[in-house]
């Protein structure tokens, strides 16, 4: 490829994931806290329902001020992780968003006053606990202006001065403008969100539903958390509990697969995805190991989904306290019942479909069916995309990796954080998070390099795509760039997986011999009939 396309789809990649990058790099850090705080938050409420702890013992109070304070602070929180994602102080951050909860304006705010003034200009007061979007907007015009202050300001005077100029224009801009503006935008979306429902639940709950699992992983799902964390602000949501039914769906699907198959590897898959999924609702081994590998389930978690969505829509269900869908969050949602008759369906409809109608197409059999092979693909030789130490891939620290779910192949223990083209081809599918691409060379062959264990939870942090999906590449391409040591110091490893996912269509795949490699050495020997 040439310079000139590759600097444009850099720049477009840029441009249409920036957005969507900052929200998950934001959330995705305090995303398992909000979670937790809110299941205990719905424990203490149902312990109070049943009588159990009385809402003026020092117990309950002491356990509501652990629940709920992630959520009355959540500026502070937000404002902490979104400075960091954008390269900013996260502590100037974290000031500028507890600056709106500063006692002196909450008890202004608790004791009716609308309006206050700075400097002749008339600052309107309001609740900004538990709100998502003012911070949000402050953030985003503190990055540039902390880039601006560390390229003017001298050096040696930076540490003080650079927070104080900050705090000076941001914290006014925030009471001025970027709060009501904000808070305006939040209750907007709200809005929208309660009218298509109030319109048509039904509706509403069908579309979030069936496509909740393939927005999920995408990484789309960012965009949606913040208005419900919105709509909470300001009472109840009604948006997750329309998606909650794809993750019961899931679930549903894992324990028809773990029932129904005779191959070891994935019936451990499986069981590894269900536990997780019921009682946490983290779903990504079922996600990614079960319903991307086996399309067949994709129709069955949009049917199910669909249907499960479509029930909570339409009876209404709300989400009181901020969770992940699971087995121990049902308390979180109101009404319960109405709650556990959605999830109950898609339930058991993903179990029902893939238990009766199977998760694999009619008549695939395994790799000793020799009638299929070379159909499509020819034989070839992959090259190395990276640079480093070759190893096994049941070393990898990943279980789809590790038993060959994904494929057959090898991993690399990168020493350069660059990934080339190891052959001739098109980039079929591209992560949004930059941490996996997935190529099909001109002779057949599907490869997904996938880069690092977990780092899909950096959500794009530390990499730098160089291509985007459909583009037409050459051996020894620049394809992804990723920095090691950021990476690794984040506390996840670099081993990246390098295998061929249509396996089961060549006679055999090895792994060229050696411990090291360089880029475009001889990796993988493709052999068929």
């Amino acid at each position: 490829m040439s310079n000139q396309p590759e600097q444009s789809n850099i720049k477009k990649e840029s441009f249409l994931s920036k957005i969507l990058d900052v929200l998950s790099g934001s959330f995705a850090p305090i995303i398992g806290l909000l979670a937790g705080a809110g299941l205990l938050k719905a424990l203490v409420a149902v312990l109070s329902m049943i009588g159990w702890l009385s809402s003026e013992s020092g117990t309950y109070i002491v356990l509501s001020a652990a629940g709920g304070a992630v959520f009355y602070f959540l500026p502070v929180f937000l404002g902490i992780s979104i400075a960091n994602k954008l390269g900013a102080n996260g502590y100037v951050g974290g000031v500028v968003g507890a600056s709106l909860l500063t006692p002196e304006i909450v008890h202004l705010v608790d004791n009716g006053v609308g309006s206050i003034d700075f400097l002749g200009m008339p600052v309107l007061l309001a609740d900004y606990s538990s709100t998502v979007f003012p911070i949000f907007i402050a953030m985003l015009v503190y990055a540039p202006l902390d880039k601006l202050l560390k390229k003017i300001i001298y050096k040696d005077i930076q540490m003080f001065i650079n927070p104080m100029i900050s705090l000076i224009i941001l914290v006014p801009l925030t009471m001025l403008v970027f709060g009501p503006f904000g808070t305006l935008l939040g209750e907007g979306l709200g809005s929208i969100i309660s009218f298509l429902s109030a319109k048509s639940g039904i509706l509403a709950g069908a579309v979030l539903g069936s496509t909740w699992t393939f927005l999920s992983i995408a990484g789309l799902h960012w965009t949606v958390i913040p208005i419900a964390i919105a709509n909470l602000a300001t009472g109840s949501d009604p948006i997750i509990p329309m998606a909650a039914a794809a993750p019961f769906a899931q679930v549903g699907i894992a324990i028809a697969v773990f029932l129904k198959t005779r191959d070891k590897d994935l019936k451990a898959l499986a069981a590894s995805g269900i536990v997780p999924g019921g009682l946490a609702g983290t779903t990504e081994a079922i996600s990614y190991g079960i319903i991307l590998r086996y399309r067949r389930t994709m129709i069955y978690i949009i049917i199910a989904g669909a249907i499960g969505g479509a029930i909570n829509g339409g009876l209404g269900v709300k989400m009181i306290e901020f969770v992940l869908p699971s087995l121990l969050s049902i308390p979180a949602f109101s009404p319960i019942g109405k709650y556990v008759i959605g999830i109950g369906v898609a339930f058991l409809l993903g179990f029902i479909l893939t238990y009766v109608f199977g998760f694999e197409g009619k008549g695939k059999k395994q790799a000793d069916n020799f009638n299929h092979l070379v159909v499509g693909v020819k034989p070839e030789t992959i090259g190395s995309p990276l640079a480093g130490k070759v190893i096994q891939l049941s070393e990898v620290d990943d279980l789809l990796f590790a038993t060959g779910t994904v494929g057959k192949g090898v991993a690399i223990e990168p020493e350069v954080g660059k990934i080339i083209s190891p052959i001739n081809g098109r980039v079929t599918s591209l992560f949004p998070t930059g941490h996996a691409i997935g190529i099909t060379t001109n002779a057949g062959a599907e490869i997904l390099i996938f880069i690092g264990v977990d780092t899909i939870k950096l959500n794009g942090q530390y990499f730098t795509s160089h291509v985007q999906q459909g583009d037409q590449i050459k051996q020894g391409d620049l394809l992804i760039e990723f920095d090691i040591n950021a990476i690794q110091k984040a506390g996840y490893k670099t081993t990246t997986p390098v295998v061929i996912t249509n396996s089961e269509e060549y006679l055999d795949v090895q792994a060229t011999p050696g411990t090291t490699v360089k880029h475009n050495d001889d990796l993988i020997k493709l052999r068929t009939l």
